[in-house]
């Protein structure tokens, strides 16, 4: 059996239980709160929207909106 170093250590002899508490509490939220990355955002290339027809413009000055960019 391997021995372990403990993880806290409390140095102060008048530490009461509920402070010993607290930092037991505070420490064990701060290594949850590093649990799962952020996912990246999708890029826009491959989004699926893209393939979706869109309709034509239709009315006065339709055949020079077409080639533009939307």
């Amino acid at each position: 059996m391997t021995e372990q170093t403990p993880i806290l250590k409390v140095i102060n002899p008048d530490a009461t239980p509920e402070e010993v508490a607290a930092l037991v509490a505070v420490f064990s939220a701060l290594g949850a709160a590093a649990g799962e990355p952020p996912k990246r955002p999708r890029p826009a290339w491959s989004n699926p929207a893209r393939g979706v027809r869109r309709t034509h413009r239709h009315g006065d000055g339709a055949w020079r909106a077409s080639g533009l960019p939307r």
